[in-house]
C-alpha cells in the first residue's frame, strides 16, 4: 500500500531533530519536516544531520528518505529496526562528535531484532558534544538502571579523534531488551570518589600533567578518593589533529555517575565547514581547561540531581519509553 502524504505527521523547522527521527521510527510513524532552517545564511539540512539519516537507514530495512534540493523539506518513512552486526564502519563526518549519534542509535537500537555491533568513525571529543568517554562512563549506567544487561554494552576506542579532521573509531555493541524497566530514582547520594582521564593527541604528554594538578589542586581538599588517568596518543590511534583534554566523573553512594568533559583543538564552522575562526588562536592553557573542567564538576554535583545536565535528555526519553509505570526521577 502507497503512503499518501496524509498518513505522515507534519513538523516545522530543525528542532529536536534527533528526537522526532528517534521517536518516529519507535512508533512506526512517517513524517515530514518542512521549514528546515528556511530563514538561514545556509538554509536546509546539516551534514551530520544527513549522516544521522544515512545512519538509521544502515541498522532499519526498507526506511525511506527523500529531501528535496534545498534540503528544506524531509520526507521520512521508518522501517524495521534490524540491529545486527554490521561490518561496514559509519563515518560520522566531522561537524558533530560521534557523541551526537550515541544517544538515539543506542535507544533505537535497544528495540531491534539483533543486538547491534558497528564501527563509527569521526570525532570522539570535542567541547560542543558529550564524548565517547563519558557515554561510557555515565550513560551506560543510566540505562543499566532501565534494566539494561550492563555486561552486554561496550563501548571501545579504537582511536581518538579530534576536529578538526576527526581520525577517531569506536566500537559500539548493544544488547535489546524486551521491555524497560521503570525508575524510583530520586537519591541522588553524596560523592565518594571521582575518576577521570586526561588525553593528548599528538602533543606532549606534559599538557596531560598540567592539567592533572590543576584539576586536583581543586578537588583532592574535597575528595580524598580521586584518580585520574592519562591516555598520550601518537601514530594512526592519534587521529588526524592535534589537541587535548579531560573527563571527570564523580560516583555517589547511591550510583550516580555525574560527568564533565572537555577538549582543545582547533574547530570548524558547523554550518559552511570551514575551518573556524578559532582556527588562528592559541588553544586554552591545559591549567586552564583542568581548573575549569573541575569547577564544572563541583557545580554539576551541586545541583543535586541523578544525572548530570548532559544526559537528562536521555533520562526522560527511557522514562517516556517505559511501559503504563510511573518512574520518579530527581534532575538539577
Amino acid at each position: 500500500m502507497v503512503k499518501t502524504e496524509k498518513n505522515y505527521k507534519r513538523l516545522k523547522g530543525s528542532h529536536g531533530f534527533r528526537q522526532r527521527l528517534l521517536l518516529s521510527t519507535l512508533s512506526s510513524t512517517p513524517i515530514i519536516i518542512e521549514d528546515i532552517r528556511t530563514n538561514e545564511t545556509w538554509p536546509g539540512l546539516r551534514s551530520h544531520e544527513i549522516s544521522l539519516l544515512r545512519l538509521f537507514e544502515t541498522v532499519c530495512d526498507d526506511c525511506r528518505v527523500v529531501i528535496n534540493q534545498t534540503g528544506t523539506k524531509l520526507k521520512y518513512e521508518p522501517g524495521t529496526i534490524m540491529g545486527g552486526r554490521i561490518n561496514r564502519p559509519h563515518d560520522c563526518g566531522v561537524s558533530r562528535s560521534i557523541g551526537y549519534f550515541l544517544e538515539p542509535l543506542v535507544v533505537l537500537c535497544l528495540f531491534a531484532k539483533e543486538p547491534l555491533t558497528i564501527s563509527l568513525r569521526g570525532v570522539t571529543n570535542d567541547s560542543k558534544d558529550p564524548s565517547v568517554d563519558t557515554f561510557k562512563s555515565a550513560a551506560f549506567h543510566i540505562l543499566k538502571r532501565f534494566g539494561v544487561d550492563f555486561e552486554d554494552l561496550s563501548l571501545k576506542i579504537e582511536s581518538r579523534g579530534l576536529p578538526p579532521n576527526g581520525g577517531g573509531e569506536v566500537i559500539l555493541s548493544v544488547p535489546i531488551v524486551q521491555n524497560l524497566t521503570a525508575v524510583d530514582w530520586i537519591d541522588e547520594g553524596f560523592v565518594k570518589k571521582i575518576r577521570g582521564v586526561t588525553f593528548s593527541n599528538k602533543v606532549s604528554s606534559q599538557f596531560e600533567s598540567s592539567m592533572i594538578r590543576a584539576a586536583r589542586g581543586i578537588i583532592n581538599p574535597l575528595v580524598s578518593d580521586v584518580h585520574i588517568f592519562t591516555d598520550h596518543r601518537a601514530g594512526p590511534p592519534a587521529g588526524n589533529s592535534p589537541g587535548y583534554g579531560i573527563l571527570l566523573v564523580a560516583e555517589t553512594t547511591s550510583g550516580c555517575y555525574i560527568s564533565v568533559d572537555t577538549a582543545a583543538s582547533h574547530g570548524r564552522d558547523e554550518d559552511t565547514s570551514d575551518l573556524a575562526d578559532d582556527v588562528k588562536k592559541d588553544l586554552m592553557p591545559p591549567e586552564d581547561i583542568g581548573k575549569g573542567i573541575a569547577n564544572a564538576l563541583l557545580e554539576e554535583i551541586g545541583q543535586s540531581g541523578v544525572v548530570d545536565s548532559s544526559y537528562q535528555g536521555l533520562l526522560f526519553l527511557l522514562c517516556a519509553l517505559c511501559p503504563q509505570d510511573i518512574s520518579k526521577i530527581r534532575i538539577s
